[in-house]
């Protein structure tokens, strides 16, 4: 990344998508690229081994204990994981994607 941004700027960024117009705009633009995303997002974290053997480990390791209520909870903490770690590598890949579409903005 070339650009450096202060704690401020993210803040007020962060802040400027509770508009709901600005939001939106985003949104579309999402949208219309999901498929897209979808794959780069997958191919992100297979790379990362999110989802590889030991992922799968802690699948069959939740999926196995005795206990009913010890299973859910293993398995409700294995989902917000991968919940936050796909939110995680989400935002990175899009924040790359504004990197990739910015030069484009500027030009035009």
């Amino acid at each position: 990344m070339s650009e450096s941004y202060s704690d401020a700027q993210i803040r007020a960024a962060v802040e400027a998508l509770s508009d709901p117009a600005r939001f939106e705009r985003a949104e579309a633009v999402v949208a219309a690229a999901a498929p897209q995303l979808q794959a780069v997002l997958a191919q992100a974290l297979e790379a990362g081994g999110w989802f590889g053997e030991a992922h799968e480990g802690e699948v069959r390791k939740a999926s196995v204990i005795d206990d009913p209520e010890g299973r859910v909870v293993a398995l409700r903490t294995l989902l917000a994981e991968e919940a936050r770690m796909g939110m995680m590598v989400g935002v990175a890949v899009g924040w790359a994607l504004a990197e990739e579409l910015k030069p484009e903005i500027e030009e035009s």
